[in-house]
């Protein structure tokens, strides 16, 4: 049978509510006062985009909210969007000086999101003072993180931006992609809102190569950033796949941040085909969204699954299920719909997965979420700009100081770049070649955010 939704509105958007719920003030204040405020902190260095963490959270015990906002914005302009998806627990709170002593970091991502959703709900102008508006215009492709973290940059720097995108809203994969739980879209929107208010233009539902040729972008522009995401979802390879309820796991998640929750059709009986932090948002969203089971296929073991250790146990504790060591050969189907997944048993030799013969079984299921990786985008690309260099791995050859390619004037970041990283690198990379971007055009070298600490230091 055709999926269905399977919950109320009331009783959807309870299940998808927000795993971290935000820190009333005096909570906040207590959770701040625990920073050692180290006078090198490793947490900064853990940072991509060096956010100051000592000094936003200083600011935060002392009441200086819109203060703590702007140390935080103006090395990381998604700031807000980074402190409910960045892996906080591998970077920041990984470092954490705290952690090594009591066990327990200082929480980093909870407490920046109290600063930056302080300022974004009361419409604070935080960010710093951007110079002259001048002349020279550069285009923006791709409205995602990497764009956006380079457009505001730009805009900082004076320039006059416009970003480009093909999807009707900015954000792309904060807007589109991120599991609900963990970031509703309003957010991601605000922060495109806060941009657009710098100057930065933004010109939604438009195709490069369609509506916009490549060459006249060129043309218009002191210089272009590529910051488009990766392409479409690989497919399977196996017999059935092209029944209706085999569906890419990253299309499902786009059903979750788009439809009204208790409108999203799910399987009573879903499988997810892989083992990274897609996957995992997928069988989680699946489950929450009302599911009987929800369980991840993945074809090697346990240990080996890609994804973050602490998503895996948010998945567990959502009561998803995990079968590891198996791989789908073919999607059983009956009158037209999906039924089962035919899977075989797996061995893994001299790093290769190999079918077990004779270990095939049938795994019952309604909805099967491929969630094996996504396609490089270096053939568009090319077709865009035929000189431009792709590497073997189908990612954009840089300069990765600058991010600037074998064409002058074209610079690169994000997912097209960096095969498909945490939204906080997008946004680094987007900064570094806004500020690569200039030294390009003007010759004038635009330094990074420095912890305070070191400041003498460098000068000295």
């Amino acid at each position: 049978m055709p999926i269905q939704p399977l919950l109320d509105a009331p009783t959807a958007a309870a299940r998808m509510a927000d795993i971290a719920p935000p820190y009333a003030p005096q909570e906040a204040r207590i959770e701040a006062s625990r920073c050692l405020f180290c006078h090198d902190a490793p947490c900064i260095t853990a940072c991509p985009t060096g956010i100051d963490v000592p000094t936003f959270i200083k600011k935060i015990v002392t009441d200086n909210l819109a203060g703590a906002a702007r140390t935080i914005l103006e090395a990381n302009v998604l700031g807000a969007s980074c402190a409910r998806v960045c892996p906080t627990q591998v970077l920041c709170e990984g470092a954490c000086v705290v952690r090594g002593l009591e066990g327990d970091p200082i929480k980093i991502g909870r407490l920046q999101r109290h600063a930056t959703d302080h300022a974004l709900a009361r419409g604070l102008d935080v960010l710093p003072p951007s110079r002259p508006r001048h002349e020279r215009r550069v285009a923006v492709v791709g409205a995602g993180p990497a764009g956006l973290g380079c457009a505001a940059e730009l805009a900082r720097l004076g320039y006059r931006v416009t970003v480009y995108d093909r999807r009707p809203k900015g954000g792309g994969l904060n807007t589109y992609g991120i599991a609900y739980y963990k970031m509703p879209p309003e957010v991601s929107l605000a922060e495109v809102r806060m941009i657009e208010q710098r100057g930065v233009e933004f010109r939604q539902g438009l195709e490069i190569g369609h509506d916009v040729a490549a060459a006249d972008l060129v043309r218009d522009h002191d210089a272009v950033f590529l910051g488009i995401g990766l392409g479409g979802g690989r497919r399977l390879g196996i017999p059935g796949e092209e029944l209706p309820e085999v569906v890419d796991a990253v299309e499902f998640i786009d059903w979750i941040r788009t439809r009204p929750l208790h409108e999203v059709p799910v399987g009573r009986r879903v499988a997810v085909i892989g083992g990274g932090n897609t996957a995992i948002d997928a069988v989680t969203q699946a489950r929450r969204l009302g599911a009987e089971s929800a369980t991840i296929i993945y074809r090697r073991g346990a240990a080996e699954m890609p994804a973050y250790p602490f998503e895996v146990e948010l998945a567990k504790a959502d009561g998803c299920g995990f079968l590891c060591d198996a791989m789908p050969v073919a999607v059983v189907g009956d009158a037209g719909h999906v039924t089962g997944l035919r899977l075989a048993r797996t061995v893994a030799r001299d790093g290769r997965v190999t079918a077990v013969p004779g270990s095939e079984f049938t795994f019952p299921c309604d909805l099967v979420l491929r969630a094996v990786g996504q396609e490089h985008v270096s053939g568009r690309l090319r077709d865009w700009f035929p000189d431009l260099a792709v590497d073997a791995a189908g990612r954009v050859s840089h300069d990765p100081a600058t991010m600037q390619t074998n064409l002058p004037m074209l610079f690169v970041g994000g997912d097209c770049a960096n095969g498909g990283r945490e939204v906080v690198h997008a946004v680094a990379e987007g900064t570094r070649a806004a500020r690569g971007i200039h030294l390009q055009l003007t010759g004038e070298r635009i330094a990074g955010p420095m912890q305070p600490s070191r400041l003498g230091a460098a000068s000295g």
